[in-house]
C-alpha cells in the first residue's frame, strides 16, 4: 500500500474558499504517468501537483483531469505553500525543476513570490465561433501568446461575461479577458478553459504571464496590482522584469490527508 501526503490549497487567498484550489501531493518517486493522472481526475480540480524531492530543490509536474501541462502558477504556489508550511523547509526560496524549466518561489511572510518565464503575445484574429460563445460583440485588441487575450473597455463588461462553454470548444480556445481596472487595480481579468473540469478558471498563474507583459507596456509600468474578477477571485501583486514576471499571493491549506494506493 502506498501512502502518499495530499493537500487541497487555496491560492491566491488568504481564507478558504477563495482564490483557486490545487491538489497537491507530496511523492518520494514519481509514479506511472498514468497513475497520476487518474489522481488528477479523481481530485477534479483544475490542476493536481506533483511534488518529488530533489537534491538541488524539487521537480514539479502538473496534471489536468485531461492532461500533463508545462506550466501552472497557481498550483506552484500551492505546491510552495506546502513545502514551507508542512515539511518544515527552512529557507526562503525553492527551486522547481519543471516542463517550463527552473521556477523560484520565495517567502516574504505570507507573501509567496513566483518567478516564471514571461509569455509574449501578437496580435491575431480570434475565432468567430470563440467571440460568439463569449457573448463580445466588440473589443479593443486580441492577440495570442499561451492562450488567447481578449481586451474590454471595462471591468463592468469583464464581470457581466456569461459565455456558452459548451460552444467554446476545442480546447485551443483557452482565453484571458481583461479590461484596465477602475481605480485600486491596474488590470482585471477572468479566464475560461473550456474542455476541462473547472471552465472558468478562478485564478490563473499562467495567463498572467501574458498579462503582464502586456499591461506593462500598455500602462508603462513595472509594478501593478490585478484582480481576477471570478466568483472565488483573488489578488495577484505583479512585476514586470524584462524576460520574466514575478506573480505574488497568499495561500491558504483547506484540507490535508493521505491518498492510500495499491
Amino acid at each position: 500500500m502506498h501512502e502518499i501526503d495530499f493537500y487541497m490549497v487555496d491560492a491566491f487567498s488568504h481564507r478558504a474558499f477563495g482564490g483557486n484550489a490545487a491538489a497537491v501531493c507530496v511523492l518520494n518517486d514519481w509514479l506511472p504517468d498514468e497513475v497520476m493522472q487518474q489522481m488528477a481526475q479523481q481530485h477534479n480540480q483544475s490542476e493536481t501537483a506533483f511534488v518529488v524531492k530533489q537534491q538541488s530543490g524539487f521537480a514539479l509536474r502538473w496534471f489536468t483531469t485531461r492532461n500533463e501541462v508545462n506550466l501552472c502558477g497557481h498550483a506552484t504556489l500551492a505546491s510552495a505553500h506546502v513545502i514551507f508550511s508542512h515539511l518544515d523547509y527552512p529557507d526562503e526560496r525553492i527551486h522547481f525543476e519543471t516542463l517550463s524549466g527552473r521556477l523560484t518561489v520565495t517567502r516574504d511572510g505570507e507573501w509567496l513570490t513566483l518567478d516564471f518565464p514571461a509569455c509574449p503575445t501578437q496580435a491575431a484574429t480570434p475565432p468567430a465561433e470563440m467571440l460568439r460563445a463569449l457573448g463580445i460583440e466588440h473589443f479593443l485588441s486580441a492577440r495570442k501568446g499561451r492562450a488567447w487575450l481578449i481586451e474590454l473597455e471595462n471591468r463592468q463588461q469583464i464581470e457581466a461575461l456569461k459565455p456558452d462553454i459548451t460552444s467554446m470548444t476545442p480546447v485551443e480556445h483557452k482565453v484571458t479577458v481583461t479590461a484596465a481596472g477602475d481605480g485600486e487595480y491596474d488590470f482585471v481579468s477572468r479566464f475560461f478553459s473550456p474542455g476541462e473540469a473547472v471552465w472558468e478558471d478562478p485564478v490563473t498563474g499562467s495567463a498572467h504571464t501574458m498579462l503582464i507583459p502586456y499591461w506593462g507596456e500598455k500602462l508603462g509600468k513595472t509594478q501593478m496590482l490585478a484582480r481576477q474578477v471570478s466568483a472565488r477571485g483573488g489578488d495577484i501583486r505583479c512585476d514586470w522584469v524584462g524576460e520574466r514576471v514575478l506573480m505574488s499571493g497568499t495561500a491558504r491549506t483547506y484540507l490535508q490527508g493521505t491518498v492510500l494506493l495499491d
